[in-house]
């Protein structure tokens, strides 16, 4: 499991309730739930996740796939960004941008995910996915998420 640093001081929680939010938010996505996404941990402006791979996650050679890397990634940011919203607030994706470092091959996925900024309208976080076969983790990936905060 990939251990997290405390959360800084910065970071203020404008819901008491946001641990179930969190849960809403990684857990109610059709798409994520379909590809095996796993939340690890979390904590205010942090997130932790996991994915055990299988074929469906491969491309034509037997890779890791661009795609589940960077949903693996939009979805870990969106999710530490979720932590710092208020009662009736969500965040969207408004742009993300993705460094795919090497190739990924192995058991599973974890991914890493920290706000850089907090801020009303717009959220900067960033993730780092890794690869690990058996006890060995490298860094596959690195993403820059900019989350737009909308109320409801």
């Amino acid at each position: 499991m990939v251990e997290l640093q405390s959360a800084p001081a910065e970071f203020r929680v404008y819901n008491p309730d946001f641990a179930d939010e969190v849960e809403r938010v990684f857990y109610s996505a059709p798409f994520v739930r379909d590809l095996g996404f796993e939340l690890l941990s979390f904590e205010p402006g942090h997130c932790s996740t996991s994915l055990e791979l299988n074929d469906k996650h491969l491309q034509q050679d037997g890779y890791v796939h661009a795609g589940v890397q960077a949903t693996l990634a939009d979805h870990t940011a969106g999710t530490a960004g979720a932590t710092l919203l208020a009662k009736n607030q969500i965040v969207l994706t408004a742009e993300f941008k993705i460094n795919l470092l090497r190739a990924a091959k192995g058991d599973r996925l974890e991914c890493r995910s920290r706000v850089l900024k907090p801020g009303k309208q717009l959220i900067i976080a960033e993730s780092e996915v890794f690869c690990v076969s058996g006890d060995k983790a490298e860094l596959v990936s690195k993403a820059t998420v900019t989350l737009a905060v909308v109320s409801q």
